[in-house]
């Protein structure tokens, strides 16, 4: 049989971006390949994810995406019948000190107008939805009910086996060696294995953008640091929501949990100073550190046993959120990059924008989302929610 070699659109990376938008862009009937370095789909930054689906951040943009990642994976299983392991329980950013409880009360009315459901909630209020947050010191925090929670692997899997369904093409340990342009217009990706052909590129390659984007003389602001998470034993229910507390301090700049269905906690946080680079091992600071932080803001977790950790990465952005729209040097390039650790909760809403800028049948949200994302923006001040 003669191999397919000339495609409507190339992406580059079959991880959180590169999978939902392929799954997207087939749907619409476009012919679409996924080149992929590892061999099956989501085994790079996407496997460390915990698994948070959020719309709550500062970002108009990534609110307005997630809302739509949240109908997405909230309705899979009963619209295509996987169990993706989904459930609601909402986000609670929690207060201790007097800088966060002004910055998340400050950030309500943008939300709210963004169609998010959250309101601050004082601190009985709170600890209502709470109960088990330490109450010494708490004034009060937000709550999203809307936000969830899912298997990371299952959800891409599904995604994947949708994707290929609808007619996508994967080819995995394919190792994209370079771009091929023309009179500043992408031609085609040449890998260890031979040429394909498109008018569109897409970079979707996650921790590895930047490196993508030097094989067409281009350097994306974007760079790599790495987190760890973990895993308890399973335990009896009694956490609903994600807790995220996001006082800074000298080990750490946040810390995040919950707890699955299955009973298990998972948990994780941003190390400070930052990792940079790609390594994945495990560090021995990492769980005395956020086992501390964890037992302070829920004393009831100090006698769990940890299962095991792990470590991944976050491709990182100057301000902390995302660039995603088309190269204004190269035609036909357009970048899914920097997706700052949020990958997997902006994957499925963000595959549908791609795929209706590609096709030139964007609505006037896909138009304020890529305004504020825009590759082309000064990087002025950072996320207040990364």
């Amino acid at each position: 049989m003669t191999r397919r070699t000339t495609y409507d659109a190339i992406i580059v990376g079959a991880g959180s971006i590169g999978t939902p938008a392929a799954w997207s862009m087939a749907r619409s009937g476009l012919s679409v390949l996924v080149l992929e370095r590892l061999a099956s789909p989501g085994q790079g930054s996407n496997k460390a994810a915990i698994g948070g689906i959020r719309a709550t951040h500062s970002e108009p943009s990534k609110i307005r995406i997630c809302l739509r990642s949240l109908e997405i994976a909230s309705t899979w299983q009963e619209t295509y019948g996987d169990d993706i392991e989904w459930r609601t329980g909402g986000y609670s950013f929690v207060a201790y000190a007097e800088r966060e409880r002004d910055m998340l009360k400050g950030l309500i009315a943008t939300q709210q107008r963004s169609g998010l459901n959250i309101d601050w909630y004082e601190t009985e209020e709170l600890l209502a939805c709470v109960p088990v947050l330490n109450p010494s010191g708490l004034l009060g925090g937000t709550f999203s009910p809307g936000d969830g929670l899912c298997s990371p692997l299952l959800l891409g899997h599904a995604m994947y086996e949708q994707a290929e369904s609808a007619g996508a093409e994967f080819r995995f340990s394919e190792t994209v060696t370079g771009i091929a342009v023309d009179e500043s217009r992408v031609r085609g990706v040449v890998t260890e294995s031979g040429r394909f052909d498109a008018p569109i590129v897409i970079n979707a390659a996650g921790a590895w953008a930047r490196e993508i984007g030097r094989m067409i003389g281009l350097d994306h602001p974007i760079m790599p640091d790495s987190h760890e998470g973990g895993v308890t034993e399973p335990v009896a229910r009694f956490l609903g929501p994600m807790v995220v507390d996001i006082r800074p301090s000298e080990t750490a700049a946040n810390c995040y949990f919950f707890q699955l269905e299955t009973g298990q906690i998972l948990f994780s946080l941003t190390p400070q100073p930052l990792i940079p680079g790609h390594d994945c091992r495990s560090t021995s600071d990492f769980l005395p550190t956020v086992s501390r932080r964890m037992i302070a803001l829920v004393p009831r977790l100090a006698n769990l046993r940890v299962r095991r950790t792990w470590r991944g990465l976050y491709p990182m952005s100057p301000d902390g959120a995302p660039l995603v729209g088309w190269s204004s040097e190269i035609d036909g390039y357009f970048m899914a990059i920097g997706m700052c650790g949020h990958g997997f909760m902006l994957g499925p809403g963000l595959g549908e924008v791609i795929d209706r800028v590609i096709r030139d049948d964007s609505t006037e949200d896909d138009h304020l989302i890529l305004d504020g994302l825009s590759p082309d923006r000064l990087f002025e001040g950072q996320a207040a929610l990364k």
